[in-house]
């Protein structure tokens, strides 16, 4: 499964708003969610996807920056493993990029 642009679902915290400010000629402008550009983007994205799925990685579930893979060794488990995941990304208001999902391969 695929993140939908991974780094803008990372809500800015209030405080550093300020810090992302910049200035153009019809008035002055912060971003409200994670810049792409920003030097730790990359890195606090993996942190927050670590921390919503760090009950089920290595288990059901490998993540690596916006991309996840859910697996079980049985069909019947990997569904229960998709909906516990669908289930994490639904409570954090994850959304994913359905155009790059793809779900029911065996194994390659």
């Amino acid at each position: 499964m695929d993140a939908y642009s991974g780094y803008n679902q990372i809500m800015m915290h209030e405080d550093d708003k300020a810090k992302t400010l910049f200035i153009i000629e019809r008035g002055t402008y912060c971003y409200k969610v994670m810049p792409f550009g920003l030097k730790n983007a990359g890195a606090t994205y993996q942190r927050l996807v670590n921390k919503i799925f760090k009950e089920q990685i290595g288990k059901t579930i490998e993540v690596y920056v916006d991309d996840m893979l859910v697996k079980a060794p049985k069909r019947a488990d990997h569904i229960k493993n998709l909906a516990k995941a669908f289930s994490l990304l639904r409570k954090y208001n994850m959304k994913l990029n359905s155009s790059k999902c793809t779900f029911g391969v065996s194994f390659g």
